[in-house]
């Protein structure tokens, strides 16, 4: 973005403007005005249409265990007393993260919020779909991925992979962080009707209208079905031994790591205790460009089931940047972690919440932002090779994960 010159008082360059989301110009003007800062400056390619994308800083620190700072020291004096070993990110080539270990990494962002806004942080959908499981700390924060209104600090990640070892590097992006201007409410189920009739949310596989099954949420039930284009439904990991070094795209062969599950003959199939596995909702959804939506569990007191990263869908995502798209499927991450759970074509495992936005995002999300999942396949993360199989279907986007802590 180039040397960007800092107000002394950002607090007179503050914005008023209406509660909700803050589309990616409001995000870029926090930047402008020093309330989010950062050193290599924050770049064009970290916003999205209703978030900012977080860049890993210099070093990781393993640690012996997950937890929250608390308030009585500070977050790396805590990092400090559970330390194992210290990773310099910046190596020639990217160090290695073993899976099932806790590290956490500074991140290059700096944040000095108004009053008036607050922040919730989520995975990246690629995160999400290699396992890798990620929270944002703050310090004196007792809440992870939330940044109370008015505050002024570093930020941290708490960082685990949970099949797969995997190699980071300085500056790559693994969460979001999204900015509330007053109380993020979602849309109650009157409201959600209300727009479900003026802006369709809702298209069935082939891309027609279909019924929205609107109530505390839009349901989002599971495809076992598969379509014309692949009989592939699911994929599950096979928690290879192989690492995936993250910023080579295109790159891996998904039958080294993955195992591809075709159409079942009954409709169901068995999920293994502690297994990951990739699905796609039932239906299309759409995302209108005046909201923004994120995927909860539909039953979080459920054992089984429990959402834990990359569920933000922006605006744009299914619709397009005028409605012009009939829809796109949700990629699903699954893990069963008790016991084997029996899953049924079109089986309830989600639904989509819709929050408002403060203003409609000069950007929305698709190809020309650089949107790596609008309207592809089944897909596996970015880092997998892509055959056309992958990339000629309608499945997409942002992502459920239905998984243990």
């Amino acid at each position: 973005m180039g040397i960007v010159e800092r107000p002394l008082f950002p607090e007179i360059y503050d914005q008023e403007g209406s509660n909700g989301i803050l589309p990616w110009q409001e995000i870029k003007r926090l930047v402008e005005v020093g309330r989010i800062s950062a050193s290599p400056e924050v770049s064009d390619a970290q916003f999205q249409p209703a978030s900012l994308d977080l860049r890993l800083g210099r070093e990781a620190y393993r640690v012996e265990a997950s937890f929250l700072r608390g308030r009585s020291a500070t977050l790396l004096t805590k990092v400090h007393e559970l330390l194992h070993s210290t990773i310099d990110l910046t190596q020639p080539t990217p160090p290695l993260l073993e899976p099932r270990v806790v590290y956490i990494i500074p991140l290059l962002e700096r944040l000095n919020l108004p009053n008036n806004i607050q922040g919730v942080a989520n995975p990246k959908s690629t995160t999400g779909r290699l396992d890798i499981f990620t929270r944002l700390i703050t310090e004196c924060g007792d809440e992870f991925d939330h940044v109370e209104k008015g505050y002024s600090g570093e930020l941290y990640v708490e960082v685990s992979s949970r099949t797969f070892p995997i190699r980071l590097r300085a500056g790559m992006k693994l969460n979001q962080l999204r900015f509330v201007r007053g109380t993020s409410v979602r849309l109650g189920t009157g409201n959600l009707r209300e727009l479900a009739k003026e802006q369709r949310l809702v298209y069935d596989a082939e891309g027609s209208p279909a019924k929205d099954h609107v109530g505390d949420g839009v349901e989002i039930t599971v495809d076992l079905e598969g379509d014309n284009r692949s009989s592939i439904v699911a994929y599950k990991a096979k928690g290879s031994d192989r690492e995936i070094e993250l910023d080579k795209i295109d790159y891996y062969d998904p039958a080294d790591f993955w195992e591809a599950i075709p159409r079942p003959s009954d409709g169901r199939i068995i999920l293994d205790t502690g297994g990951f596995y990739l699905l796609a909702s039932k239906k299309r959804v759409r995302v209108p460009l005046d909201h923004a939506a994120e995927m909860v569990a539909h039953d979080p007191s459920m054992g089984e089931f429990r959402v834990h990263y990359a569920g933000f869908f922006d605006p744009g995502f299914g619709y397009g940047a005028n409605g012009e798209i009939p829809g796109t499927k949700a990629v699903l991450e699954v893990r069963a972690y008790e016991v084997p759970i029996l899953l049924e074509d079109e089986d309830l495992v989600g639904r989509l919440h819709y929050y408002p936005m403060a203003s409609k995002p000069e950007r929305v999300y698709g190809a020309s932002i650089g949107s790596s999942y609008q309207q592809q396949g089944l897909a596996l993360s970015k880092q997998f090779k892509r055959p056309d199989s992958y990339s000629s279907g309608s499945i997409s986007g942002s992502a459920l994960n239905l998984a243990t802590a």
